[in-house]
């Protein structure tokens, strides 16, 4: 299909569906060639329309070079058919490639690690192994035995993932009930997640001894899980992998103590580790959480998040760009969640917590006692060319003075070219030595940001006419991470269309032209 013809169908789409109208912190946790006996398809098909049952079962499970291989469960059968499940081994202890096979699902029963821990330095004991997975490739959590249990994936210090699915055929993790069609717009932590461990530097030391000659020293651990499960180091650069067009769903399942994985949670990963074009939904803690560590995004998708839909704390140096968080009425707390040090720690713990967004469109809506922003800690924040569309919930509340004094960090909290319609009856909030005046100041004396904007979203999340016509902030004087754009907000237009065809459709957002609604699997 041509990229003109392409664009044409989605801007339809979407037109479409303008028509229908629309307007604390939990810490986580803690090679070889593959042989495949399956031909790979060639990548890029349109996605079959689920609700009748289509797929047959492959033959068999494919060769992997992980010891033990893949277990062969038989099969299973959902709404989009039966499928062949094949049980990935709780340790993936060599370089291993989970390929795309038709009527196949990749299964976890419990917790599967990638490599093992190499320690916050790199040494020759270091397994160095890599998990890849190919575009299309669906993984779920439990089987017969264990329908959903403590399920989820965990590639530890120096190994690495390489999951690239592609705009067509994005890599789906999700739950068994998802693959059984049990799943509802609704539902939430039917298992774990997915845990990216790395060496780079984070706040909190797990012996509660700060700011150490030598950060390598310097380990928090990866709570509620059985094994002592460690990240952090002194590599700021260091690398956890590759993940790009892939979507996360129904994950959230409480470990122990009340501890909950998000969809994704990063421990310390570093710079070079590249996570691109995805989605968390329906998760049931947050939709992200990171914790120390320098963590890029771009392109990021989160609805229906039950806690926060960006969570950041223990020193993580954050950057993301074109992001779309939205929250489900039944669900959510804060759309970002911002923090240093954990509670009772010093404010000079360092890293210092600093999150860079740009390009954002927040979207409120909870019937939680939520607001869209909740800084503290004398942490750094930065958001511009942003759009927040409250839906009468308050904007933002900031606690403790560290946060606001220009002194600690890089200062109080920046705001240039955000737009607001902060309506409620406390648009505004103050916490612990904050007043709600003092944080209604810091936002309505930035640089072209305006509290009491009209804001009106085709679709949901594509920008008005009026919202286009806002002054725009350059980015790149945060970071060259950024890239310039001549718009606030995630989406200018319909033409403008980096969230379309690996999204899937809820209740919460639809978007269109993509693999279907996030309630069924997608059918190549």
């Amino acid at each position: 299909m041509t990229n003109f013809s392409r664009t044409l169908i989605i801007s339809c789409s979407v037109l479409a569906l303008a028509g229908c109208g629309g307007d604390e912190i939990v810490s986580p946790g803690t090679g070889g060639d593959i042989i495949i006996n399956n031909p790979t398809p060639t990548p890029g098909p349109t996605p079959t329309p689920t609700g009748s049952a289509s797929v047959t079962p492959a033959g068999g499970c494919p060769t992997i070079a992980a010891t033990g291989g893949l277990r062969d469960d038989g099969t299973i059968t959902g709404p989009t058919g039966t499928y062949r499940v094949c049980v990935l081994p709780a340790s993936i202890d060599k370089s291993t490639k989970l390929q795309y096979v038709s009527g196949l699902l990749y299964a976890m029963d419990g917790r599967v690690d990638v490599g093992n821990d190499g320690g916050a330095v790199a040494s020759g004991a270091d397994t160095n192994v890599t998990l890849t997975i190919d575009p299309g490739v669906i993984v779920f959590a439990g089987n017969a035995t264990t329908p959903n249990g403590e399920s989820y994936l965990v590639v530890n210090r120096g190994n690495k993932i390489n999951a690239v699915g592609s705009a067509n055929m994005p890599i789906v993790f999700t739950s068994r009930d998802n693959v059984l069609g049990l799943s509802t717009d609704s539902s939430i932590g039917q298992w774990g997640g997915v845990v990216l461990l790395g060496r780079a530097p984070v706040s909190d030391c797990r012996d509660g001894n700060f700011n150490k000659a030598d950060q390598s020293l310097c380990e928090q651990e990866l709570e509620g899980a059985a094994l002592t499960t460690l990240f952090g180091g002194n590599t700021p650069a260091d690398s956890s992998g590759t993940m790009k067009y892939f979507q996360i769903r129904y994950s959230g399942f409480t470990l122990t103590g009340g501890s909950e994985l998000q969809s994704l949670t990063t421990g310390g990963i570093g710079s070079g580790t590249v996570i691109d074009n995805w989605q968390s939904f329906n998760s049931s803690d947050d939709g992200m959480e990171f914790f120390g560590g320098t963590v890029k995004m771009s392109n990021v998708v989160v609805v229906g998040a039950d806690d926060d839909s960006i969570d950041v704390d223990t020193g993580a140096q954050a950057d993301m760009q074109n992001v779309i968080a939205v929250q489900r009425a039944s669900g959510g707390d804060n759309i970002v969640e911002l923090d240093s040090p954990d509670d009772d720690y010093s404010f000079d713990a360092l890293p210092r917590t600093n999150l860079r967004i740009a390009n954002a469109t927040f979207v409120g809506g909870s019937s939680a006692q939520s607001r869209l922003l909740r800084l503290r800690g004398g942490a750094d924040f930065s958001l511009v060319d942003s759009v927040m569309d409250t839906k009468g919930k308050p904007c933002m509340r900031i606690d403790e003075t560290p946060t606001i004094d220009p002194a600690v960090g890089n200062g109080a909290p920046f705001f240039a070219s955000v737009v607001a319609n902060c309506s409620s009856a406390t648009p505004f909030q103050g916490g612990t030595n904050i007043t709600a005046q003092q944080t209604a100041d810091l936002f309505n004396n930035s640089a072209d940001t305006d509290s009491n904007f009209t804001v009106s979203l085709t679709s949901g999340f594509i920008n008005s006419a009026e919202i286009n016509a806002w002054t725009v902030y350059d980015p790149t004087q945060l970071t060259m991470f950024f890239t310039a754009t001549d718009h606030i907000g995630a989406v200018k237009d319909a033409a403008d269309d980096w969230w379309a065809g690996w999204t899937c459709d809820s209740a919460t957002l639809t978007f269109g032209s993509n693999v279907g609604a996030c309630t069924s699997l997608p059918v190549y």
